[in-house]
């Protein structure tokens, strides 16, 4: 019985890193503001293209560090939160909410990002999102079948999403 071979390659290069303060907040609790230094790494499955490649690794380097790069040094502020009220960018701050606390940041050091929380979790989402946006817009998922995107928190401590390409 024959199978579908499938082939991968896996990109977690020291400078996909970023370096980012966040607090995670639900209805009746709240983290102290903190911050990681995250590191990121991209797996992707698919067909081997006549070029020898499933996709070029330079491609998702390049592309992956750019996403990186919007979120480094910043504070990660998730917009669609479901208890945190956020206003701004206004007169150059943003103000955050969050039942008595008060938040006022220089909107430059501000990254409000589509996530309900900020959590790696989300956050490995959000950048699979975002790589599977530019992958498209180049024409560079003709052979790629899914991806899976990883973002440590810290050495041995890491979130994972995965998810088919079909479709994006």
């Amino acid at each position: 019985m024959a199978t579908k071979a499938k082939f991968s390659i896996h990109v977690a290069k020291e400078n996909l890193k970023f370096s980012a303060a966040h607090f995670i907040a639900y209805p009746g609790f709240r983290e102290p503001l903190h911050g990681h230094n995250y590191q990121v790494g991209v797996y992707l499955e698919g067909r081997l293209a006549k070029t020898g490649y499933v996709i070029d690794f330079g491609l998702i380097k390049k592309l992956t560090k750019e996403i990186v790069d919007r979120l480094d040094e910043r504070t990660i502020v998730p917009g669609n939160s479901d208890c945190m009220a956020i206003d701004g960018p206004k007169n150059g701050r943003v103000k955050i909410r969050y039942e008595k606390d008060e938040f006022v940041l220089p909107a430059a050091d501000v990254c409000i990002v589509p996530l309900v929380h900020s959590s790696a979790e989300e956050l490995a989402r959000y950048i699979w999102d975002e790589l599977a946006a530019a992958l498209r817009a180049r024409g560079a998922l003709k052979e790629v079948t899914s991806m899976e995107i990883s973002v440590a928190e810290g050495p041995g401590q890491s979130a994972h999403y995965r998810n088919s390409t079909d479709g994006v």
